[in-house]
């Protein structure tokens, strides 16, 4: 017997699993509302930030969609084919976790080499930023030069590819998909002023200061992914046939 291939599934993935089969058992029916997130992350045992990239995933299916305030409702009984970058896609949360982690130890580098030159080229960034957001245009080529910029301040070509792949990430359907539902010019704007706030302690040479301003910054773009309110507050839970989901 030929042997398999075995595969870590990401826990995203594997809720998506769930809820894909229960919509295909019927158990929740076409046009129902699928139960909030909080309620689904409980039965599940797992965080609200790895079920809404799972609710993300089988929105870029086709499944679902996710109609902001109102919450998640059932589209269709069986997904449409996706393709490989979809299947295959890191979660955003994972993504920004894995930045955090990385790009705070960085910027404490670029602090610590500062130049003139490197705070020259982080304010040009910044300003392309502003400029696309005055226009009503998504500020991302600005956003990865300025994180780009200061990945290139540490000298070291693994780390800046390494910076580089995951902030390309940011174009996979999941990330996509994410940030169509929750970005938009005023979380735009919050991310410039913290992105101001690195800047001033890159140019004041303070690597203290700018890891601590990154790890705001970063774990804030998080936050905003994950705490924004997909249902109203005050909604009650959906039910489909009593139907739960098991872990």
């Amino acid at each position: 017997m030929p042997l398999q291939a075995v595969e870590t599934k990401r826990l995203y993935r594997q809720i998506a699993e769930q809820l894909r089969a229960l919509i295909a058992a019927g158990e929740f029916p076409l046009g129902s509302r699928l139960p909030p997130e909080r309620d689904l992350a409980a039965q599940l045992g797992v965080s609200r930030p790895s079920v809404r990239e799972a609710l993300i995933a089988l929105e870029v299916e086709g499944l679902v969609e996710v109609r902001m305030g109102s919450g998640v409702y059932v589209m269709a009984l069986e997904a449409a084919p996706v393709s490989r970058a979809v299947s295959e896609a890191i979660g955003p949360f994972d993504i920004m976790r894995a930045r955090l982690l990385l790009e705070a130890e960085l910027v404490a580098l670029a602090a610590h080499a500062s130049t003139p030159g490197l705070v020259k080229r982080l304010r040009t960034a910044i300003k392309g930023m502003e400029d696309d957001i005055g226009r009503g245009v998504m500020p991302l080529r600005g956003d990865r030069e300025f994180h780009l910029v200061l990945a290139e301040a540490s000298g070291n070509a693994a780390l800046v590819r390494i910076v580089t792949d995951l902030f390309d990430e940011r174009n996979n359907p999941l990330f996509e998909q994410l940030g169509r539902h929750f970005e938009n010019a005023k979380s735009w704007r919050l991310a410039v002023t913290e992105h101001r706030a690195v800047v001033k302690a890159v140019a004041a040479g303070d690597p203290a200061a700018a890891r601590q301003a990154m790890q705001t910054h970063l774990q804030n773009s998080h936050d905003r992914f994950a705490a924004a309110a997909l249902e109203e507050p005050a909604a009650a839970p959906a039910r489909a046939r009593g139907t739960a989901v098991h872990a």
